[in-house]
Protein backbone atom coordinates (compact mmCIF):
# COMPACT_ATOMS: atom_id res chain seq x y z
CA UNK A 1 0.00 0.00 0.00
CA UNK A 2 0.99 3.61 -0.43
CA UNK A 3 1.27 5.83 2.64
CA UNK A 4 2.24 9.37 3.47
CA UNK A 5 4.34 10.21 6.47
CA UNK A 6 6.88 12.53 7.98
CA UNK A 7 8.36 14.09 11.05
CA UNK A 8 6.53 15.64 14.00
CA UNK A 9 6.79 19.30 12.93
CA UNK A 10 5.94 18.64 9.26
CA UNK A 11 9.20 19.88 7.77
CA UNK A 12 9.97 16.39 6.40
CA UNK A 13 7.24 14.73 4.31
CA UNK A 14 7.31 11.66 2.08
CA UNK A 15 5.15 9.06 0.37
CA UNK A 16 6.08 5.42 0.31
CA UNK A 17 4.82 2.09 -0.94
CA UNK A 18 5.53 -0.39 1.83
CA UNK A 19 4.15 -3.68 3.09
CA UNK A 20 3.24 -3.41 6.78
CA UNK A 21 2.55 -7.14 7.20
CA UNK A 22 5.93 -7.89 8.82
CA UNK A 23 7.22 -4.88 10.76
CA UNK A 24 10.09 -5.30 13.17
CA UNK A 25 11.44 -3.92 16.39
CA UNK A 26 15.19 -4.08 16.93
CA UNK A 27 17.24 -4.28 20.11
CA UNK A 28 20.46 -2.72 18.79
CA UNK A 29 21.86 0.08 20.93
CA UNK A 30 20.19 2.75 18.77
CA UNK A 31 16.78 1.24 18.01
CA UNK A 32 16.22 0.10 21.59
CA UNK A 33 16.44 3.67 22.85
CA UNK A 34 14.41 5.08 19.95
CA UNK A 35 11.51 2.62 20.20
CA UNK A 36 10.49 2.72 16.55
CA UNK A 37 8.67 0.04 14.60
CA UNK A 38 10.33 -0.49 11.22
CA UNK A 39 9.16 -1.64 7.81
CA UNK A 40 11.53 -1.91 4.85
CA UNK A 41 10.96 -1.19 1.19
CA UNK A 42 13.16 -0.87 -1.91
CA UNK A 43 14.51 2.67 -2.32
CA UNK A 44 12.54 3.22 -5.54
CA UNK A 45 9.28 2.88 -3.53
CA UNK A 46 10.19 5.91 -1.40
CA UNK A 47 9.75 9.55 -2.47
CA UNK A 48 10.88 12.40 -0.24
CA UNK A 49 8.46 15.22 -1.04
CA UNK A 50 9.91 17.94 1.19
CA UNK A 51 12.54 18.53 3.82
CA UNK A 52 15.81 17.28 2.29
CA UNK A 53 17.46 20.45 3.62
CA UNK A 54 16.02 19.77 7.11
CA UNK A 55 17.60 16.31 7.44
CA UNK A 56 20.57 15.56 9.64
CA UNK A 57 22.37 12.23 9.24
CA UNK A 58 23.66 9.90 11.93
CA UNK A 59 25.60 6.67 11.29
CA UNK A 60 27.01 4.20 13.79
CA UNK A 61 28.55 0.73 14.03
CA UNK A 62 28.90 -0.53 10.42
CA UNK A 63 27.74 2.86 9.08
CA UNK A 64 25.59 1.17 6.41
CA UNK A 65 22.35 2.88 7.46
CA UNK A 66 21.91 6.64 7.16
CA UNK A 67 19.62 7.48 10.08
CA UNK A 68 18.01 10.72 8.95
CA UNK A 69 16.23 12.96 11.41
CA UNK A 70 14.61 16.37 11.24
CA UNK A 71 16.93 19.09 12.49
CA UNK A 72 13.93 21.04 13.83
CA UNK A 73 11.94 18.43 15.82
CA UNK A 74 14.48 15.58 16.05
CA UNK A 75 12.16 12.89 14.67
CA UNK A 76 13.62 10.06 12.60
CA UNK A 77 10.75 9.14 10.31
CA UNK A 78 12.89 7.10 7.89
CA UNK A 79 16.42 5.95 7.14
CA UNK A 80 18.26 4.94 3.98
CA UNK A 81 20.55 1.98 3.61
CA UNK A 82 21.44 -1.23 1.84
CA UNK A 83 19.97 -4.67 2.50
CA UNK A 84 22.44 -7.53 3.11
CA UNK A 85 22.15 -8.68 -0.54
CA UNK A 86 22.95 -5.16 -1.79
CA UNK A 87 19.50 -3.73 -2.60
CA UNK A 88 19.12 -0.05 -1.72
CA UNK A 89 16.27 0.36 0.75
CA UNK A 90 14.33 2.76 2.91
CA UNK A 91 13.61 1.87 6.52
CA UNK A 92 10.30 3.44 7.47
CA UNK A 93 9.40 4.33 11.05
CA UNK A 94 5.83 3.01 11.01
CA UNK A 95 4.97 5.31 13.92
CA UNK A 96 5.44 8.25 11.52
CA UNK A 97 2.97 7.09 8.85
CA UNK A 98 -0.27 9.05 8.64
CA UNK A 99 -3.36 7.08 9.62
CA UNK A 100 -1.49 3.96 10.75
CA UNK A 101 -2.15 2.69 14.28
CA UNK A 102 0.94 0.80 15.48
CA UNK A 103 -1.09 -0.67 18.36
CA UNK A 104 -2.81 -2.93 15.81
CA UNK A 105 0.52 -4.47 14.74
CA UNK A 106 2.53 -7.34 16.10
CA UNK A 107 6.12 -6.52 15.17
CA UNK A 108 8.69 -9.29 14.92
CA UNK A 109 11.78 -8.99 17.06
CA UNK A 110 15.11 -8.55 15.27
CA UNK A 111 18.25 -9.23 17.32
CA UNK A 112 20.35 -6.28 16.20
CA UNK A 113 22.67 -6.63 19.20
CA UNK A 114 23.92 -9.93 17.85
CA UNK A 115 24.87 -8.45 14.46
Amino acid sequence: MRYEGGCHCGAVRYNVEVDLANPITCNCSYCQKRGSILAFTPAENFMLEQGEDSLTEYRFNTKTIAHLFCSACGMESFARGVMPEGTKMAAINVRCLDGVDPATMTPHHYDGRAR
